[in-house]
């Protein structure tokens, strides 16, 4: 009987299928197409094709629009390579992913990954990860990322990582973070961070830092830090602080502080402190503004506004206090401009008056430099 009977034929097209799908091809472009070499089902390595595609491992293709459904990584001459539909597989790749993709274990692309992007380990771009885009272990990207992004230990790019970004233990990225970023230890960005960020131990950005900043450790920027920033430890900047910060030991700037700031230990600003403030042992800066309640001491060489503090309110050498202050000893090594409350009092000239226990006025006349109860300028 011949093998070419009507019930041999589906058999020897299956066999002949299946072998061009499960087989490594030595070929660049040797498929079976049904009905045409451009539409329709193609396996094996086609390289321009659109409809259902099954192949072993692509290789120099070109594009394909539809089902893509390989069992391995693409070889590296498939860089250029365009897939736009759904691409699955154990490791599916190419030059451009866009669409639907889903890998067993990782999904890779030299160029982009746009669309819905699911993988068992992690997911990699060279240029871009666009879209929702979900790994078990990571997920990066040497440029952009931008979506809704969520790694199991971690998610990075090298440049803007954009969106809702969630990681079981870090985030980075080279250029700005913005958007909603969670982590369990860390998040850190090489330029600005922006939005909202919560982080089990840490957040930093060399630049600048906007929104909401969460740390169950520390806080930090480079540059200015504008919004509301909590963290277990410290919060700090590099230049300024505007907004609320609050921290279980300090908050510091390099520069200035603005804004309502709690330390549980100290706040200190390199330039100005103003605003509201309250530390547990000591608030300073060069210039204080505002209201400022420290437990143990606050200084500066400028104090305008209320300063309180069960020790001592310090003003340095050639230093100005205007309007009030009250601690143990209010201590004015310069002028004094308004009311000081304290058991002592000492300023070197003063525009006010003085109410205390022992009250201090260096360039009062001598009989009257130390008096009981108050004192005022009687030079």
């Amino acid at each position: 009987m011949s093998i070419f009977t009507p019930f041999k034929r589906p058999a020897c097209v299956w066999a002949f299928a299946t072998s061009m799908f499960i087989l490594p091809l030595s070929g660049s472009a040797r498929s079976l197409d049904i009905p045409s070499s451009s539409f329709g089902i193609s396996f094996g390595n086609s390289k321009a094709f659109t409809g259902l595609r099954l192949n072993y491992r692509d290789r120099d293709v070109n594009f394909v629009n539809g089902i893509n459904i390989t069992l391995w990584k693409p070889y590296e001459s498939n860089q250029l390579s365009r897939i736009i539909g759904f691409s699955f597989g154990t490791l599916p790749g190419g030059g451009s992913l866009i669409g639907l993709q889903l890998g067993g274990l990782g999904i890779a692309a030299d160029t982009n990954v746009k669309g819905i992007s699911l993988a068992l380990l992690g997911i990699g771009s060279g240029a871009e990860v666009k879209g929702l885009s979900i790994a078990g272990l990571g997920l990066g990207s040497g440029g952009i990322v931008t979506g809704v992004n969520i790694g199991g230990l971690g998610v990075g790019a090298g440049g803007v990582l954009s969106g809702i970004t969630l990681a079981g233990l870090g985030v980075g990225s080279g250029g700005n973070v913005m958007g909603l970023n969670a982590a369990g230890l860390g998040i850190g960005a090489g330029g600005d961070l922006v939005g909202i960020t919560v982080a089990g131990l840490g957040a930093g950005a060399a630049e600048n830092a906007t929104g909401l900043q969460c740390a169950g450790f520390g806080v930090g920027v480079g540059g200015k830090l504008t919004g509301i920033s909590i963290a277990g430890f410290g919060v700090g900047a590099g230049g300024e602080i505007v907004g609320i910060s609050l921290a279980g030991f300090g908050v510091g700037a390099g520069n200035r502080i603005r804004g309502i700031t709690i330390g549980g230990l100290g706040v200190g600003a390199g330039s100005e402190l103003g605003g509201i403030t309250l530390a547990g042992l000591g608030a300073g800066g060069r210039s204080v503004k505002g209201l400022t309640m420290a437990g143990i001491t606050v200084a500066g060489k400028e104090l305008r506004g209320v300063q309180l503090a069960l020790g001592t309110v310090r003003v340095v050498d050639d230093g100005h206090m205007s309007l009030f202050s009250a601690s143990a000893f209010n201590h004015i090594q310069g002028m004094q401009s308004g009311l000081s409350i304290g058991l002592v009092n000492y300023a070197r000239r003063l525009k006010g008056l003085q109410l205390g226990v022992i009250n201090i006025v260096r360039d009062n006349r001598k009989y009257l430099r130390v008096l009981p109860l108050f004192n005022v300028g009687f030079k």
